[in-house]
């Protein structure tokens, strides 16, 4: 597994969703690339910090904003 397949990956691997052959090379990667098993823990790390807004912290601009920003990223 590649890197950049991996980073394409990480929403489904944390949602539980991979195959199970997937998931298997899925976790090789990381055992064997220091950078992707970084980067999985900078994004369980966002993913706790965003839990944690209250929804009326952030205006309905910007909440749509973040939407707008997470939707593209998972599409490219």
């Amino acid at each position: 597994m590649t890197c950049a397949e991996f980073v394409e990956l990480v929403t489904a691997y944390l949602e539980g969703a991979l195959d199970p052959d997937t998931e298997r090379r899925f976790v090789e990667h990381m055992a064997l690339c220091e950078g992707c098993d970084r980067y999985l823990g900078q994004i369980r790390q966002t993913v706790r910090t965003l839990g944690e807004l209250p929804t009326e912290s952030l205006s309905a601009e910007a909440q749509e904003r973040l939407l707008d920003a997470f939707r593209n990223w998972r599409a490219s």
